[in-house]
């Protein structure tokens, strides 16, 4: 059966976030080591590590894992939006979590300063907010080949102001897709099937006429395994994976698309 839609995920998959934390990270640790002293890399492991384990500590962490809003996007998300009660104590928690994550991240290492953990905790979602990357190569060549072809929908967990403030860093992306679901405003996120087959029901298509593009097996993969639709990973830098999770398909540029969708019509 011919291919009707193709749903894309959005962190990884067309907007390169590995790349803007990373980047966002080094330039905030160098401020901090030009303070103090201490290596750039070991401040990045060590807040990392402070931010994962006191992000999972929190009540609002099934809710953020649920949604899939990872730690990372935390130190820099105002959760400004979102209809559910854990969004309003993600908002009031954001500015403590940011703080102690920087505070934690630098005590590990031997430096007990609040006043640079508040600086560096507020550096670092300014020195993010300036790194809206896209893989250049990638992402609009293949949006310019689909659009107009098949329907686009783009699929994206994560915190509805977040998830809106990055499509907005890069304005040419929202206006190719006929439908854009994030899971925050939804209420469930990927791998949850439910939205899914709300995806299906916009689309106003079966599972076989849909394939669901993203980088992350344990949801995008995962997700669209589990309603039948065809299904691609992305795997751009040659990630290992069990056969726990198989994708039908694996690809390491979006351009080999094309392949798959000629082949299913």
């Amino acid at each position: 059966m011919a291919i009707k839609a193709v749903l894309f995920d959005l962190d990884d998959t067309l907007l390169w976030d590995d790349r803007s934390v990373k980047e966002a990270f080094e330039a905030t640790c160098q401020t901090g080591s030009a303070e103090t002293g201490l290596n750039a890399v070991a401040l990045e492991e060590s807040v990392r590590k402070e931010a994962r384990a006191l992000y999972e500590s929190y009540e609002t962490f099934p809710f953020t894992k649920m949604i899939g809003i990872n730690p990372f996007e935390g130190l820099w998300a105002n959760f400004a939006e979102g209809d559910q009660e854990e969004f309003w104590k993600l908002r009031k928690l954001a500015p403590v979590y940011r703080e102690e994550s920087w505070y934690r991240g630098l005590k590990a290492l031997g430096t007990d300063n609040r006043e640079l953990a508040s600086k560096l905790a507020e550096m670092f979602p300014a020195e993010r907010r300036k790194r809206p990357y896209i893989y250049e190569e990638e992402t609009f060549q293949v949006l310019n080949a689909l659009k107009g072809k098949v329907k686009l929908l783009l699929l994206t967990n994560g915190s509805p102001d977040l998830q809106k403030e990055k499509l907005a860093g890069v304005p040419e992306l929202a206006p190719y897709f006929d439908h854009i679901i994030i899971s925050g405003e939804f209420g469930r996120g990927k791998p949850d099937t439910s939205i899914f087959y709300h995806a299906m029901n916009l689309l106003q298509i079966t599972p076989e006429e849909g394939l669901m593009v993203g980088d992350k097996l344990t949801t995008d993969i995962l997700g669209s395994n589990s309603v039948g639709m065809h299904s691609v990973w992305v795997n751009r830098h040659g990630a290992q994976r069990s056969d726990e999770i198989v994708p039908a398909y694996e690809v390491k540029h979006l351009s080999e698309l094309f392949g798959i969708i000629e082949s299913l019509a």
